[in-house]
């Protein structure tokens, strides 16, 4: 087993190389909580151990349906260590939409909160739960005979010996799928995009060496767990650098300033509207931000002048901007730090090493430098595939290891891409991908719905939201706000549109589609 963190090929290597290199640095730490390197493995290995004693196999799939937490980390890497796949699921879906992908994955054990934001968890999963799960462990305290709370879950593990959940976690190897991590697409229905250990750690060892994350680097990780930005780039970008994770279940711009202040936070990574909340909070000139000194945005397009206020008034000395997507594990181009504000604000910087980047016209073939085509990818971090989709794995993929990203852009002379537009119609609200194709599916659930389209428009504050275009069926009188609180109670709630208009009739095209540049021109 590799015993440094530079080489390690697995996840259950990394975390056994960082108690040897960090040892007595903190790992994990939260309010009464703090973890060292050190003693993170037995942390781990003792839920990995319950994990074994409840049957978990190497390749077999567990869940986690939490906001970000220690337990959230400790968690997961048990899973990684147990030799399953980790499947995030994302805290704003409702308890229908968890149930699908829990499903589907085929996961064997779900772990839940109990109670956040004001919503029991378990009890919202209850009337929907899939056979096929056949635990739920409450991160918190169990309220029902068909859940057990993490402590109980972990005693659980006794009868398994520890040297035999080492031996699991020894044995698990660079190819082994690490991870589902589910994303929406054009069809409407989330797919689980399979990655492995080696291309996980590969490419976030370049995103630590780019952005400069070092040991004791203090980490406020606000991104959320179950999105590769909060996960890859986030909690195990600090095991890969010896840093401390510090999670932050909710944002909230007033915490966040005393959370910078009291914890003495250097890095904070965050999509546009984080800064932008922190740019406009009344406390700005009085706060002490000395600390910060890392920061990494993108998801939507940035003003230049954003990125001379992060150095100028947030005090950031390192800002950059990096685009990726699940299907390519989260990261694929990033922008040289001390790159003009200009480059860093205009374009998503250049390929990571080991990732070739194609820009083709719709013939498949390249375009010229500078010249607009779909953006592709081919390199190490492509995706093994869509979990028990070979169809929409081979549309995804081509023959000869493109991925297809659907997105737009161009390249300049220096190498640097431009993202201008997006074939999958999607759009997104606060750093959260919106599939057009999935929320229509979700309104047409509402009986006096006769059509509908949804489209992504301007928003000062969130960067894009969505606006549902409907024609109601006949005789059905119902308004925006109607439409808007029920959406909330069936969906999660980024995907709610902001606005409604309705219509008589949508306007098509030449193929009886409909129109949604003319919808743009029109709500716009």
């Amino acid at each position: 087993m590799n015993v440094d963190s530079k080489i390690a090929c697995t996840i259950p290597e990394l975390v056994f190389a960082g108690a040897t290199q960090f040892a007595e640095r903190i790992a994990l730490e939260a309010p009464g909580e703090s973890i060292s390197y050190a003693q993170l493995p037995d942390r781990v290995l003792a839920i990995t151990r319950a994990l074994m004693a409840s049957g978990i196999q190497t390749g077999d799939r567990v869940s986690v349906w939490s906001p970000n937490s220690t337990d959230w980390v400790l968690v997961a890497l048990a899973v990684h260590c147990a030799g399953g796949l980790l499947v995030p699921i994302n805290t704003r879906m409702k308890g229908n939409e968890a149930a699908d992908i829990l499903e589907r994955s085929g996961s064997r054990i779900a772990f839940v909160v109990g109670d956040f934001l004001d919503v029991n968890y378990p009890a919202m999963l209850a009337p929907h739960r899939p056979a096929t799960l056949e635990q739920v462990v409450v991160l918190g305290e169990a309220q029902g005979e068909d859940q057990i709370a993490l402590v109980d879950f972990i005693k659980t593990g006794a009868a398994v010996p520890l040297d035999d959940a080492r031996e699991r976690a020894q044995s698990i190897r660079a190819e082994d799928l690490s991870d589902l991590l589910f994303t929406s697409g054009t069809t409407g229905k989330p797919k689980g995009v399979m990655n492995n250990h080696t291309q996980t750690l590969q490419a976030f060892r370049e995103y630590v060496r780019i952005i400069g994350l070092v040991p004791g680097d203090r980490y406020l990780v606000v991104n959320p767990f179950f999105h590769s930005f909060g996960y890859k780039a986030g909690w195990l970008t600090c095991l890969l650098a010896g840093a401390t994770i510090i999670p932050q279940a909710v944002f909230d711009a007033q915490d966040i300033f005393r959370r910078v202040e009291e914890e003495r936070i250097t890095v904070l990574p965050g999509p546009p509207t984080l800064y932008l909340s922190m740019l406009a909070h009344p406390r700005l000139a009085e706060a002490d931000l000395s600390s910060l000194r890392i920061a990494v945005t993108g998801a939507s397009a940035i003003p230049p002048v954003l990125i001379e206020r992060l150095r100028n008034e947030l005090g950031f000395s390192v800002v950059t901007t990096a685009y990726g997507l699940t299907e390519c594990g989260g990261l694929a181009t990033i922008c040289d730090p001390t790159a003009p504000a200009e480059t860093i604000a205009s374009t998503s910087g250049s390929p990571i090493p080991g990732t070739e980047l194609g820009i083709f016209d719709t013939q498949g073939q390249p375009v010229a430098t500078g010249e607009s085509g779909e953006i592709c990818l081919r390199g190490f971090h492509v995706m093994q595939g869509y979990f028990n989709d070979p169809q929409a794995t081979a549309e995804a993929i081509t023959a000869d290891g493109w991925l297809r990203t659907g997105d737009v852009g161009h390249v300049d002379a220096q190498g640097n891409l431009t993202i201008t537009d997006r074939l999958k119609d999607m759009f997104i609200v606060g750093g959260f991908n919106c599939y057009p194709a999935e929320i229509e599916a979700g309104l047409f659930e509402h009986p006096g719905i006769a059509q509908v389209a949804v489209i992504g428009i301007p928003d000062e504050r969130m960067g894009e939201v969505g606006c549902a275009c409907v024609v109601l069926k006949a005789g059905v009188e119902l308004t925006e706000k109607q439409l808007i609180d029920w959406s909330r109670t069936q969906m999660a709630n980024y995907k709610v549109p902001r606005r409604v208009v309705f219509y008589d009739d949508l306007p098509k095209n030449a193929s009886n589609k409909v129109d949604k540049l003319e919808l743009r021109r029109h709500v716009s």
